[in-house]
């Protein structure tokens, strides 16, 4: 597919500076971007490639100074990255338009309906009593379990799990691998020292628009349902217990784990490999950063944790600046201490 500048910088809401007319039929980083292509600039780092790249046309801020001429066309946007973004989601969905019927063998299980354009991937299996919705995408070996909901627009991604009962939303994607709705880690403790498994019964909810990365897990509530809210965005390697609520458009990096029945508010940071103890509340807002380990709830809004067990980022950054010089103070104590002793022999 070909479009102009000037077509591009319309849907955009961007200006123009150069040839609207020349033609764009690919996207590019900045740095590889050749002849035809659109590339964006929203780090600072990459300006050089600016003034060298090849592409066409570049999507740069109405901000952006110029240091040097540019050879190719720019659009000028308040938000490069978002712009460039919705020209990826743009393409990713155009490229998906051929993705239609149902490829052999497939199955769909009784009592089970799915709306007009959708597309089922070979080996992709799909339980009793399913209601799935328009245009939903399921890819070979993918399996969704009984009585499962899922909403318009969805993409199931090869070899995912949806197991039974699973409420999945509007425009979901869930990625290859990932596991929705196993059970969730309760085992009872019995007098002779051994675990009886606590059976559990409730189920999962994704909310519209919710992404769910590769081999990410999410169980089954015991009781009730483990609910992701609208807009948010799980990483990759993800483990979130049974119970756990995460409110609208949070975002969870790599390897995080949250445990059961913890409840984390919306528009939230949880940076990679972030752990988060059972049974907690997070305050909206709320941004713990990487490799950080949180033990009690976070009322207040707008908080930065850091460390392990995590605190307020600033007293963090505090405490790791005493605790670089330990050595040196403790040398300076022994000195002290040396000194008062033969004070003290005088």
């Amino acid at each position: 597919m070909e479009f102009t500048v000037g077509q591009i910088a319309e849907v955009l809401s961007g200006t123009v500076e150069g040839d609207a007319s020349m033609r764009i039929d690919r996207l590019a980083k900045i740095e590889e971007a050749q002849a035809g292509s659109l590339a964006f600039l929203a780090n600072a780092k990459y300006e050089p490639h600016l003034y060298t790249t090849s592409a066409s046309a570049i999507i740069i801020s109405k901000k952006q100074a110029l240091r040097q001429p540019v050879a190719a066309a720019l659009i000028r946007v308040d938000d490069p990255y978002l712009c460039f973004s919705r020209l990826l989601e743009f393409y990713q969905q155009t490229t998906r338009t051929g993705r239609r019927g149902v490829e052999e063998p497939a199955f769909l299980g009784a009592n089970s309906t799915i709306g007009e354009g959708h597309f089922r991937g070979a080996f992709s299996y799909i339980g009793e009593g399913c209601t799935i919705g328009r245009d939903v995408l399921i890819f070979p070996h993918a399996t969704i379990g009984d009585r499962c909901q899922i909403g318009d627009g969805s993409i199931i991604y090869a070899g995912a799990r949806i197991y039974a009962d699973t409420v999945i939303g509007a425009r979901c994607t869930v990625h290859a691998g990932a596991v929705i709705g196993s059970d969730g880690f309760g085992f009872a403790p019995q007098p002779d020292g051994s675990y009886r498994a606590i059976p559990q019964i409730g189920n999962v909810v994704l909310e519209d628009n919710v992404s769910i990365g590769a081999n990410t897990t999410i169980d089954c509530a015991t009781m009730g349902s483990t609910i992701i809210r609208e807009g948010s965005k799980i990483d990759n390697l993800v483990q979130i217990a049974h119970n756990v609520e995460i409110g609208r458009h949070t975002v969870v990096a790599a390897q995080t784990g949250i445990s059961g029945s913890t409840k984390i508010g919306d528009y939230c940071v949880l940076a990679g490999q972030a752990g988060l103890a059972g049974h907690l509340t997070l305050a909206n807002r709320t941004t713990v950063t990487a490799q950080s380990g949180v033990g009690k709830s976070i009322k207040e809004e707008g908080q930065f944790l850091q460390g392990s067990p995590a605190f307020n980022l600033r007293d963090s950054l505090r405490a790791n600046a005493i605790f670089r010089h330990l050595p040196d103070l403790a040398r300076r104590l022994d000195a002290l201490e040396g000194s008062k002793s033969a004070t003290e022999k005088l």
